[in-house]
């Protein structure tokens, strides 16, 4: 275990240090320059990540389904049981953002593949992101500043920012009619991005995942928005899963050749075929200080032979981003 962070830490630093803009396709902004921002908006946590500050572990285990080794290789779909380290945060910076906020949900998934070998997924609770691009990601970042005189961010700036930015309507408006799960028990989380897996033929399939609570969807109502407590999420789901385990189902969702690949913004037509490629098991959870998830980085390009990256820029760019943000809280910055 010591070797395999150590690893992570090495590999961390070593991508922070030969990216270069040309890897996401997006030579305006720099990862350094995103984090500072981040830093910037929320304050510094030493020792805590710069975005998804707010976070759970939780240990468990994946099964895949034979029906995803027609097109994959990984050792993900074998039919046996993959030890899985899981993390639910809330998005952004905020140590003590209230759990009734409307951000989105995280959930990082590490499986141990083999004893050299892990796959990460990083998903949210929404279908699509919010920028297509790092330097949209960044201009809404600059958008959102909360002005010192108000105490929040100018609606009018946030207005422009989307009038010129149409790449953020869609999860804008995602957001405005979604309110958050009443769980992460009971949410679902996406890839947003998508991705190649490649069968033991080397066919290339586009897909693209999510994972369904076998408890089904909950959404917070209105009222229980504006009436319910601030902090809940943690103790909920250490409550649920100390009762039973907490199961969600992959879902692999197929692409054709010309579905867009590159803009995790745009959904794929309705109608795709899609298949289920395996269960989710979680069976203990723990806050996170000290436990299991603590001290990974889940990097989204940490992946097993059968699943690749397409050129989709802003999957590109959180693998460097990532790297920065760990560098500095495994040095308790």
């Amino acid at each position: 275990m010591r070797a395999r962070r150590f690893t992570q830490l090495t590999a961390a630093c070593l991508i922070a240090t030969i990216y270069t803009p040309s890897m996401a396709e997006d030579t305006t902004v720099s990862p350094d320059k995103i984090i500072a921002e981040f830093e910037s908006i929320f304050g510094v946590n030493p020792g805590h990540r710069r975005n998804h500050t707010e976070g759970l572990c939780a240990q468990g285990e994946f099964v895949g389904a034979k029906e995803a080794t027609a097109f994959s290789k990984s050792i993900l779909f074998n039919g046996k049981k993959i030890p899985v380290i899981a993390r639910f945060s809330l998005a952004g910076g905020n140590i003590n953002a209230p759990d009734t906020s409307k951000s989105p949900r995280g959930m990082a998934l590490e499986f141990a593949l083999s004893k050299s070998s892990i796959q990460h997924m990083t998903m949210l609770n929404v279908p699509m992101f919010g920028a297509a691009t790092p330097q949209s990601f960044y201009d809404g970042m600059l958008a959102g500043r909360v002005d010192p005189a108000t105490g929040k961010a100018d609606p009018e700036k946030i207005k422009a920012f989307r009038a010129s930015h149409p790449d953020s309507q869609p999860l804008a408006a995602f957001m405005g009619s979604h309110n958050p799960p009443v769980s992460y028990a009971n949410s679902d989380f996406y890839s947003i991005h998508t991705f190649k897996m490649l069968n033991k033929k080397n066919k290339v399939t586009l897909v693209r995942w999510r994972f369904e609570p076998e408890d089904g969807v909950q959404r917070l109502t209105d009222d229980e928005m504006k009436s319910g407590p601030s902090s809940f999420l943690e103790k909920d789901f250490l409550s649920k899963v100390s009762a039973k385990p907490i199961r969600w189902k992959m879902i692999l969702t197929v692409g054709e050749p010309d579905d867009v690949q590159d803009n995790p913004t745009v959904l794929w037509p309705a109608g795709r075929k899609e298949i289920q490629a395996g269960v989710l098991t979680l069976t203990s959870a723990a806050k996170e200080a000290g436990a299991s998830c603590e001290k990974i980085n889940f990097d989204p390009l940490v992946m097993g032979d059968g699943i690749a990256p397409t050129n989709d820029p802003v999957l590109l760019y959180r693998s460097p981003a990532y790297a920065l943000s760990f560098a500095k809280r495994i040095s308790n910055q």
